[in-house]
């Protein structure tokens, strides 16, 4: 598996079946799940074991959908990443956990492409307020667990992209146990780090919690290179019935020679230069500082009925100067395109945002087969960012007080200085957001036969430098699940989404303002558990469709104003099919496959085209296919594993139309745990593939896949 931006499909099987490898340590509680029952007859016990698929990586309940359920119960299709694998893979940011979710592959930098449509929006412990601003990558570090909600999820969460909804869940205090662990890595690169961690209850129902996590490292692309602070505390009170959650974060990034395009290509998909090449000089950076301070009110006041309510502020600055490619030419004449022409860029993001949400779940029994529950909610959400940029560009050749071309065949860094550049006054963009929901959802369960209903109603405002857009909408959202036996399940779902159109495209001389985009999905499939958990499994096929896209009118300048009109006809189909499969070969030998197939085309336009990433009749970064395995065995007399892992995707396009390559790389692993110790020696892109990941546009090239990279980290729990 590799760990940058390598794989897309590897454990799949987390995603929708909660499965993954096994652990290096095994135990009887391992093997055996409950199990002495006295059989009556005095002739012994008897043994159930449960199967390490269904124990291993696996949560019992998924909380993205708002109403903790279980995988096989659920309507929606839910991937989660524990911390357990997170841990197991030794992944650093998210780009790491991508290759775990069917359906989602790199699109560019916290971007993804989830079944075939672009999606950038990340929640926090269920609400919006990224602190990772601009273009840093999230961290991992204080996090518990990752939830991917497939599809579009508008009745639960609001304005969003149909292809689904990343919420990332963070670490809180844990008052069942005093826990401690310390973990260091080094790896080729200057890789070097360490955190620390502790959770302590302190009596009287107070619990604390505090993490340090720091990390060094240079990147594979010329003069990049990473350090990562992440201080993260927080304090719980349960005196019982309620219980309160304060929490506090501070993030630091420095990333030199950032922010990082990708590598020029011809339209073949083939590097014009080596992949670690860099536009960027050595003095470039992105920086990113950033300070989340949450609450959070957990209650149970009467038996049946639970209600939460949160709070979150964000604080985030990132600054950055960087080199941009602005075009490709032939610096020598000799017919080949061997270096670009470059744009200095010095930039600042300033983003404050309060975010707060609220439920309450009621659930209760109408008979002995017949129960129900009630999901009431609401969330709140204004946020500001203001923006600051200059930029200034260079030519052919070099100029004083410009920034000078780059070879791509032999760049040769340090000939251009900014400090010389001839820059002009920063312009400024101001942009306010409000987002308001309320919710309202409904579970029953009669027998085998689970029923869910539900309807949001949001209104929304955005300030972009004083045009202001609001609106309101309504979402739903019905599924049902059929219990054929406790191992198998059919489910299927209707919801719909929507998004608001970029404040800046709001301009009435271009015809705004425009209406949200629109959303749908229709899903169906079937999910097992079968022999106890051994051989898990799920099948499901469906077909999103977004409406209403901003597109470029074929008219021009209709209004006859000097600006080019818009119009919101549009609408793009997604189609697919994703299968997973986790099974115990034996009790010391787990296998994970996944497929993926996705075909996500244009259906309808107003023959202006412009529509958001298209290409042609196709979809940027959309592969069809998808393929992952994983394999671990384990030999627990030695309390060592060895996993082996592959991912395969298929044949991309760029944004401009250039071919990106599909690509098979594996990764491998040998892990050694006992008592307090583990110890983990990492190899990714086993053979050193080039290979790119995700294509951007031509003057900026394809992202490269990581080359061979090592590391080796140990921890110590107490």
């Amino acid at each position: 598996m590799s760990f940058r931006i390598g794989t897309s499909a590897l454990a799949l099987a987390v995603g929708l079946i909660g499965a993954a490898p096994v652990m290096a340590q095994s135990t009887a509680q391992d093997q055996v799940s409950a199990s002495e029952v006295d059989s009556g007859d005095g002739e012994g016990e008897q043994i159930i074991v449960t199967g390490r698929a269904q124990k291993l990586y696996r949560v019992e309940q998924t909380s993205a959908g708002k109403l903790p359920t279980e995988p096989l119960l659920s309507s929606q299709n839910i991937a989660v990443i524990t911390q357990e694998l997170i841990q197991d893979q030794g992944a650093r940011d998210a780009q790491d956990i991508y290759r775990n979710i069917s359906g989602v592959s790199f699109f560019s930098y916290a971007g993804v492409t989830a079944r075939g449509f672009r999606q950038e929006e990340i929640f926090f412990d269920g609400l919006r307020g990224d602190p990772y601003a601009g273009f840093a990558v999230p961290q991992l570090f204080n996090l518990e667990r990752v939830e991917f909600l497939k599809g579009p999820a508008g009745m639960l969460y609001g304005p969003g992209a149909p292809g689904g909804l990343f919420n990332y869940v963070t670490k809180k205090p844990d008052a069942s146990a005093f826990k401690a662990e310390l973990r260091g890595i080094v790896g080729n690169a200057d890789r070097y780090g360490g955190s620390g961690e502790v959770n302590a209850p302190l009596g009287s129902g107070f619990t604390a919690r505090g993490g340090l996590f720091y990390e060094d490292r240079g990147l594979f692309r010329f003069n990049a290179s990473s350090r990562t602070l992440i201080a993260d505390g927080g304090l719980a009170f349960d005196p019982g019935p309620v219980k309160i959650i304060l929490q506090a974060t501070q993030y630091d990034q420095e990333l030199d020679a950032n922010r990082l395009r990708g590598v020029p290509t011809d339209n073949a998909g083939n590097f014009l230069a080596s992949r670690r090449w860099n536009h960027n000089e050595p003095s470039d950076f992105l920086n990113l500082n950033s300070t989340v301070f949450q609450g959070r009110i957990e209650a149970e006041p009467l038996a049946g009925l639970k209600i939460d309510a949160t709070l979150r502020y964000n604080d985030a600055t990132e600054v950055q100067q960087y080199h941009e490619p602005r075009g490709l030419f032939d610096s020598n004449r000799d017919g080949i395109v061997d270096a670009t022409t470059r744009e200095f860029r010095d930039q600042r993001r300033d983003e404050e945002s309060w975010s707060m949400g609220a439920n309450a779940v009621y659930g209760f029994a109408i008979s002995q087969t017949v129960s129900n529950r009630v999901l009431l909610g609401f969330d709140h959400y204004t946020g500001k960012e203001v923006f600051a940029g200059r930029s200034l560009r260079g030519r052919t050749a070099p100029a004083t007080g410009l920034p000078g071309p780059l070879s791509l065949l032999n760049p040769v860094y340090g000939q251009s200085n900014p400090a010389t550049y001839n820059l002009g006054p920063f312009s400024v963009t101001s942009t306010d957001s409000r987002r308001t929901g309320f919710y309202v959802l409904d579970e029953l369960t009669v027998g085998p036969l689970i029923l869910v209903g539900g309807i949001r109603r949001d209104s929304f405002r955005d300030n972009a430098n004083g045009i202001v857009f609001e609106d309101e909408k309504t979402t739903y959202r019905a599924g049902a699940v059929y219990r054929i036996t406790d191992e198998i399940s059919l489910f299927g779902q209707y919801a719909t989404s929507f998004e608001p159109q970029d404040p800046s495209a709001q301009n009435p001389l271009a015809g705004g303002p425009f209406a949200p985009t629109a959303g749908d999905i229709i899903e169906g499939g079937i999910k097992t558990a079968l022999m106890g958990g051994r051989i898990q499994s799920s099948l499901s096929a469906y077909r999103i469709r977004r409406e209403n896209l901003l597109q470029a009118d074929s008219r021009g300048d209709f209004g006859n104003d000097g600006v080019d009109d818009f119009t919101t006809f549009g609408e793009v189909t997604s189609k697919g099919i994703e299968f997973d499969l986790a099974a115990d070969i034996t009790p010391n030998w787990v296998l994970t496959v996944a497929y993926a197939y996705n075909n996500t085309r244009v259906t309808g336009d107003n023959g202006g085209g412009g529509i958001t990433n298209r290409v042609g009749n196709r979809f940027a970064n959309a592969p069809q296919h998808q393929l992952g395995f994983w394999t671990r065995y384990q030999i627990p007399s030695l309390g060592l594993a060895a996993a082996f892992g592959g991912d395969y995707v298929a044949e991309q396009l760029s944004l401009s139309g250039q071919r990106v390559q599909p690509y098979m790389i594996f990764d491998a692993s040998l892990i050694y745990e006992t008592g307090p110790i583990r110890a983990m020696l990492r190899v990714d892109n086993l053979f050193d593939k080039t290979y790119a990941v995700s294509g951007f546009i031509d003057r900026t090239g394809h992202f490269p896949g990581e080359p061979r990279s090592v590391f080796l980290e140990i921890g110590y729990r107490f």
